[in-house]
């Protein structure tokens, strides 16, 4: 992050949209009533999974709610890669309670359709196929939102963007500033009981948010760097702590943040390639999204890297992941004396960080190849053809991926 490249980036128009107020805090999930009832609402509806709900996640907030006057119904069908018929029965509950808020909680797919349903259930909102794609929305209302991320992974929390199974196995995503929420709330009890392959994989997901925002070949910004550089930072360096001791409160509220900072990232510039090709594992062979990212993210990396812009700025990156070279760039930047003076060029710095991400992976004790998710090798044709699809992420890449290109990556992850 040089002075030269920095001021390269700001002459750039660029616009940032992210959520309104973010609190981050132990036991954040407390104040879900009171910020509710500051923004008027009286019958509220939490979104969330079977999961959540039977892990006793919720009792705090929905106390927090009753002890303000609040009535609350709760939707606790949300699934992995929630279907658009999940969103109709969701939208059709919150009409029958006649609710005036939405509260999203839990992983990435809660807060995606409770983003929807905020939309969608108001009397005369648009249809949900007409909000397929970008910037699609038609109006600017939505009931009051708060989402409390119960996973530091997906950042939904502070993304406009809701992604959708449509059909059997194809993904759609939304993606409207209306649907960007009125708080965010990081409490890190919530994530303390997380299994710790749930831990990895989603940690790991971030980490890609934060990597492919930096590189997003149209909408690059000052503003989503620096996010992305101090997600990194976060996340590479309390990934392996919250892993090995689950109850390090400090860890894991500075993942939340890492997560967080990913996800403004993205938002605003956004993913790529890794999630184009991660969506139909997950569609197709209901693969955990953040598994799946985590699968093809070394292969897409050295596939990009063969661009000489984006070696560039992966070089850039992998001193905050990578502690080798954080070392040496701290000490070069203290102005301390390495000895022997070396000079490690950007193709090296780069095929250290892909090194480190592919050991991480290992470390955390998370499959590393498709063929340990029940994927075959006649299955990756397909996969080629359905990562083609996503028409939305694929132009975001810095290195265009053709058909023969997918096919080559899902080989090298096979």
């Amino acid at each position: 992050l040089t002075p030269s490249t920095m001021a390269a980036s700001a002459m750039k128009p660029f616009l940032f949209q992210t959520t309104r107020n973010i609190l981050s805090e132990i036991g954040a999930s407390r104040k879900i009533g009171e910020l509710m009832k500051k923004m008027g609402c009286k019958r509220v509806m939490i979104v969330t999974d079977k999961g959540i709900d039977n892990a006793g996640l919720l009792s705090e907030g929905i106390s927090s709610l009753h002890s303000c006057s609040i009535d609350t119904i709760t939707f606790k069908d949300v699934v992995n890669d929630p279907p658009e018929t999940l969103v109709a029965t969701a939208v059709d509950m919150a009409r029958s309670f006649e609710i005036d808020g939405v509260v999203g909680f839990g992983g990435g797919s809660p807060m995606d359709v409770a983003k929807l349903v905020a939309y969608l259930a108001p009397p005369k909102a648009q249809s949900l196929k007409s909000l397929y794609g970008v910037g699609n929305g038609t109006s600017s209302y939505r009931y009051p939102l708060v989402q409390v991320p119960t996973t530091a992974g997906t950042g939904s929390e502070v993304t406009p963007i809701s992604i959708l199974t449509t059909g059997e196995n194809e993904k759609k995503g939304v993606v409207d500033p209306v649907l960007l929420p009125d708080w965010a709330l990081l409490d890190p009890m919530l994530t303390v009981s997380l299994p710790r392959h749930v831990t990895a994989a989603t940690g790991i997901d971030a980490m890609v948010h934060a990597i492919e925002a930096y590189t997003s070949k149209p909408k690059k910004n000052p503003l989503s760097d620096a996010l992305a550089a101090l997600a990194l930072r976060l996340l590479a360096g309390n990934i392996v702590k919250v892993c090995d001791t689950p109850s390090d409160l400090s860890a894991r509220l500075a993942m939340l943040c890492g997560s967080c900072y990913a996800g403004m990232a993205f938002a605003n510039a956004p993913v790529a390639a890794v999630h184009a090709l991660a969506y139909p594992i997950g569609s197709h062979f209901h693969v955990p999204h953040g598994l799946s990212n985590s699968l093809m993210l070394p292969h897409v990396l050295r596939f990009n890297a063969q661009d000489e812009t984006a070696l560039k700025q992966y070089a850039e990156l992998a001193p905050m992941m990578t502690p080798s070279l954080a070392h040496a760039a701290a000490a070069t930047a203290s102005n301390e004396q390495l000895q022997p003076k070396t000079s490690i060029s950007d193709q090296k710095a780069v095929e250290m960080m892909i090194d480190w991400l592919e050991s991480l992976s290992s470390t955390l004790g998370i499959e590393t190849r498709l063929r340990e998710v029940g994927i075959s090798v006649d299955d990756l044709p397909l996969l080629a053809t359905e990562a083609m699809k996503q028409t939305r992420l694929l132009p975001n890449n810095p290195r265009e991926v053709t058909l023969a290109d997918a096919k080559k990556l899902y080989h090298a992850a096979y």
